[in-house]
């Protein structure tokens, strides 16, 4: 099991100060190790906190500035795993060759970013050098010199009302699932749920629980991961 994921729904505890527009920030993300799960697992431990480091700060900044600032610090959180990360992987002996990819999705507010590392089908013309599947990756020393970057693919959407569906409160929900239940990543502790709650975790966790027997059933014999987020706004 090479795959890691992180749950974050209050990452305010990470941050020293939130920037004066913000009011909430969540994080959440899955890792897919190659060639071992030491990178992934880097990653996951690490790639957040160096995210709450770089995190812009300040009671002045507009909307405005704040987006082009966290665009700024995804950008830069994403080299400077992927460095640490080679670096502690140089110095061994052997020098270790684990690779991941990266799915982060960051939540500001009513606004979510995506930041992506990895299968990407634009990239159709075969494998770095009949090897590597991926051409964005964290890790993957032997591969960087030959244009494999670490710079993620980002995506940024709004949320409005119409993305409310049938939601019609204002709380978040969290449930995510994978293949191998031991490695759970960081989860907020929350209260005791509601009889509501509980039968709504358990909808979210069989919808979980299905997507991941049919990518099975579909043929892929990788570790799968899901995590399914309702997000209130």
């Amino acid at each position: 099991m090479q795959d890691a994921h992180v749950l974050l729904p209050d990452m305010s505890a990470c941050l020293s100060a939130l920037p004066g527009p913000v009011s909430r920030v969540s994080y959440f993300a899955v890792f897919d190790g190659h060639g071992g799960a030491r990178a992934s697992r880097f990653a996951a431990e690490h790639l957040h906190h160096n995210l709450a480091k770089k995190f812009p700060v300040g009671t002045t900044l507009s909307t405005e500035n704040v987006d082009k600032l966290i665009k700024k610090c995804l950008l830069d959180t994403f080299r400077q795993t992927d460095e640490d990360f080679l670096r502690k992987a140089s110095s061994q002996k052997p020098a270790w060759k684990d690779g991941s990819t990266a799915t982060c999705v960051l939540v500001v507010d009513d606004m979510v970013y995506v930041a992506n590392l990895g299968d990407s089908r634009v990239h159709g013309d075969g494998r770095v050098l009949g090897v590597l599947e991926v051409s964005r990756s964290i890790g993957d020393g032997q591969y960087k010199r030959i244009g494999v970057i670490s710079s993620p693919d980002m995506r940024r959407l709004q949320l409005t009302a119409n993305d409310r569906q049938e939601q019609n409160h204002r709380r978040s929900l969290l449930i995510g699932y994978s293949r191998n239940p031991s490695h759970e990543g960081s989860v907020e502790q929350r209260p005791r749920p509601t009889e509501e709650e509980e039968e709504e975790e358990v909808r979210f966790e069989a919808a979980c629980q299905q997507l991941a027997s049919e990518a099975v059933r579909r043929g892929c014999a990788d570790n799968v991961t899901v995590i399914l987020l309702s997000i209130g706004f």
